[in-house]
Order: C-alpha cells, then sequence, then structure tokens
C-alpha cells in the first residue's frame, strides 16, 4: 500500500465523524430539551410541577405516618397503664399525632359531660345515720353509652379525614400524568411528520431529534405517575392499619365505660 494512502487512512481514523457528532449533539437530553416546541416545554413543566407536589406530599405523609405511629403506642402504653382517666388526659397534649387521642379526648368530653349532667340533676341522696342525715354519694352512672359510641364515631371520621388530606392528590397525579406526557409524545411525532412532509427527507438524523423529544414527555409522565401510584397504594394501607386500631380502642374504651359507668 502505498505511503501516502496509508497516511490518509490514519488521518481519517482519527477524526470524528462530522454527522456522528451532529447527531450525539442534536440527540442530547440537554439540548432536546432546549430546542423543544412551545407546547412540549408546557407539558413538560406541567408534568414537573405535578411530580414535585407529589413527592412533597410523599415526604410529609411519610414523617406524618411515623409520627403517629410513635405517639400512639406511647398513648397506648399510657392508657392501659392508668387507672382514671383524667391521668389519660394529662398526658393527651403531649401526644397530638396520635388519631387515638382525638377519639379519648371526644369520648371522656362526652363522658364528662353525661356525668356532671347527673350529678347536677339528681343531686347527693340522704340517708340516716347515728340519728342524723348523711349525705351519701352514689356511684356515678352514664345515662346512654350509645353517645359515647357516636361521639366515638364522629371522632374516628374526624381522624381519617386528617390522615387522608392532601393523599388523595397522588391519585390524581398517578391518573392524569401518563396522559399528559402521552399527549406530548403525540404532538411530537406530529411535529416530526410534518418535518418530514416538508423536506422530503425520513432519515434518522432528520427525524429522530422529534421523535426523541415526543418521547422524553412520555417518560416525564411515568416519573410523575410510578411513584404517586405506589406511594397512594402504600399510604392507603396505613390508614386502613390507623383504622383498625381507632375501632379497637373505641371497643376497648366502651367496655371500660360499661364496667365502671353503668
Amino acid at each position: 500500500m502505498p505511503v501516502y494512502a496509508l497516511a490518509w487512512i490514519t488521518q481519517g481514523a482519527g477524526q470524528p465523524d462530522p454527522g456522528a457528532a451532529e447527531l450525539t449533539r442534536n440527540t442530547d437530553i440537554v439540548s432536546l430539551l432546549a430546542d423543544a416546541t412551545p407546547l412540549a416545554k408546557v407539558v413538560l413543566l406541567i408534568l414537573l410541577i405535578f411530580s414535585a407536589v407529589s413527592w412533597a406530599i410523599i415526604l410529609y405523609k411519610t414523617w406524618v405516618y411515623r409520627r403517629a405511629e410513635r405517639q400512639t403506642a406511647t398513648f397506648l402504653n399510657v392508657f392501659r397503664k392508668s387507672s382514671k382517666f383524667s391521668e389519660v388526659q394529662a398526658v393527651c397534649p403531649t401526644l397530638p399525632a396520635s388519631p387515638l387521642v382525638g377519639l379519648f379526648q371526644s369520648g371522656y368530653a362526652e363522658l364528662n359531660a353525661q356525668l356532671r349532667a347527673e350529678k347536677t340533676s339528681d343531686g347527693p341522696r340522704a340517708a340516716i345515720e347515728g340519728g342524723k342525715p348523711v349525705a351519701v354519694v352514689g356511684r356515678p352512672t352514664l345515662k346512654s353509652l350509645d353517645a359515647v359510641d357516636r361521639a366515638l364515631l364522629r371522632a374516628t371520621t374526624v381522624e381519617l379525614t386528617r390522615l387522608e388530606h392532601r393523599v388523595p392528590f397522588l391519585a390524581t397525579t398517578a391518573s392524569i400524568t401518563p396522559f399528559i406526557g402521552l399527549f406530548g409524545t403525540v404532538w411530537g411525532i406530529m411535529m416530526s411528520f410534518q418535518a418530514i412532509g416538508a423536506t422530503g427527507s425520513s432519515s434518522l438524523q432528520q427525524v429522530g431529534p422529534g421523535i426523541a423529544d415526543a418521547l422524553i414527555a412520555t417518560a416525564a409522565g411515568l416519573f410523575a405517575a410510578i411513584p404517586a401510584v405506589y406511594f397512594y397504594n402504600h399510604f392507603t394501607n396505613r390508614v386502613k392499619h390507623f383504622a383498625a386500631d381507632m375501632d379497637d380502642f373505641a371497643l376497648e374504651f366502651l367496655n371500660i365505660c360499661e364496667r365502671n359507668f353503668t
């Protein structure tokens, strides 16, 4: 082989292909985002907002539920070791995150209201001891255990609403964002076909960047939807566990009331 031919091959092998370099530059994600159409940028901005809000809710509710679980365990320990409801009531302000605190305070308020009403209406009973009248205070009794049960049910509804606050937004994100991303993809592919019709060229270098730009919208939609679906199901399951704990506590509270005040 002639020396000049070998030198030409070596020189050509050492230099990058301009067309390949241009294709690499055009398919770079940052370049695709910068060169995207205004509508594609709007779609990506909407998906970014949905994703950011979803992750904020995910982190916040994770912290809330962990705090509620710790305080619920502490509250149950105090409740089962205490001999008086007044002792439990004194601890409640230090455990505001536990849903059981709301149930107890509601049931305790209804219990106190009934006992005070009975004491005011009946008054102390009189007895004769040693020839002298002596006031006898009878055992306090509940007029309606069903009223205490209804108070606990109302408190359960309030606590469940508080626990589920903002969680439905994750379901909304999981449902909407894939379709928003699909809309961006369809629009980008339409623009690519228009470019093919205008230039008359269907080469990969011509249509590749447009199709890649379109598929980024689909990827962004899935990026927003997949975590939202997972954590929505996860949080819904945790709320169900809290609801079961509240039902068990309500029954335990009613049993104590029935044994001691009926």
